[in-house]
């Protein structure tokens, strides 16, 4: 398979592993992938969390690690991108009702 552009939308706290190892394992085998965040630039950091469960009735958050964006949100155009990747945790639910994320088209 000849490498894919691939787009993954991520922001402050999604988990940890969600957003390392695709990003990382997608590159790994040879594609291209544009991490970015709405009001981030490439360059900019934000918080990866660790979610556990320790035996209680929920999980645990701890602090994951900085995660680098490697592109800009603002002027990206989906139809470049081949697959799109949004990692777990919280911040799929803040992405899904952000305006920038959902009124996107091609």
């Amino acid at each position: 398979m000849s490498g894919k552009k691939i787009l993954m939308i991520t922001g402050d706290f999604t988990e940890d592993y969600e957003t390392m190892v695709p990003f990382q394992a997608l590159q790994a085998v040879g594609h291209t992938v544009h991490a970015v965040c709405p009001d981030k630039k490439a360059g900019d950091t934000f918080a990866t969390a660790i979610h556990d469960f320790e035996g209680g009735q929920t999980y645990t958050e701890k602090p994951g690690h900085r995660f680098a964006l490697n592109a800009d949100f603002d002027g990206l155009a989906l139809a470049n991108y081949d697959a799109l990747v949004v990692p777990g945790g919280r911040a799929p639910c803040v992405l899904t009702a952000w305006s920038p994320v959902c009124g996107y088209s091609p």
